[in-house]
């Protein structure tokens, strides 16, 4: 194996055969007297040995499983962005009809449509990229029910300020900011939970999935007209 030198006079650097490793010798350039490093302990790195069955010339029967990576397309990307762009002209003409007093049935419908496309959504940024992603139907199935979890905790809000509202307190009262900021920390936890449960995500990325949805459905009440602490 060959030896680097580098000559202390000229600089030149070049290669000699490790049989003359310690010994002095001319320089090829300058012909100042040189002396040849000693040779250095060698460093050899073997491959892992491969696990499994093998054939009969040694070579390994079973391939490791080549992990896919997972990206969004540009069909995807245009998709979402259309999406958004949509939702928000939606939500701002329903502002112009309805005039803030948008009809329930709308909103708890929106609720629902928004949760699992946010879910999905969430889940495509938000997952660990160690671990295998879910796949086609698989996906779609769980995006399903954490969405339909989040509408829920929304619907759950709403049945609780209306039956104090109706039930427990004086004529004329209304939910308050304080009661909502409350509430929140709540509903951000069984939304976690609903997340992990169903796109097995890490606790601090099902935290940021639901909230994600609860600061969109929040917002696009406002963009409608409508105060968020209640369904009205």
């Amino acid at each position: 194996m060959a030896i680097d030198v580098t000559c202390p006079s000229c600089l030149t650097r070049f290669q000699v055969s490790d049989k003359f490793a310690g010994k002095s010798g001319p320089c090829p350039k300058c012909k100042k007297t040189i002396k040849v490093p000693e040779k250095k302990a060698e460093v050899v790195i073997h491959a892992p040995e491969v696990s499994g069955p093998k054939d009969s010339t040694g070579v390994a029967v079973l391939k490791p499983i080549a992990r896919k990576e997972t990206r969004l397309s540009m069909l995807q990307i245009v998709a979402i962005c259309g999406s958004v762009v949509f939702v928000l002209a939606a939500a701002v003409a329903m502002r112009v009809v309805f005039k803030g007093h948008v009809p329930s049935p709308i909103t708890i419908l929106g609720s629902i449509l928004l949760g699992p496309a946010l879910a999905f959504a969430g889940y495509t940024f938000l997952r660990d990229d160690e671990l295998e992603p879910y796949r086609g139907r698989e996906v779609l199935l769980r995006s399903l029910a954490c969405g339909l979890a989040y509408a829920a905790i929304w619907g759950a809000y709403w049945l609780i300020i209306a039956y104090w509202f109706n039930f427990k307190v004086p004529t004329g009262w209304q939910p308050s900011w304080a009661i909502m900021a409350g509430a929140i920390p709540a509903m951000v936890a069984i939304g976690t939970v609903a997340a992990q449960a169903s796109l097995e995500l890490e606790l601090t990325a099902s935290a940021l999935n639901y909230a994600m949805y609860l600061i969109t459905t929040v917002l696009l009440r406002f963009v409608m007209g409508m105060d968020p602490r209640w369904q009205s």
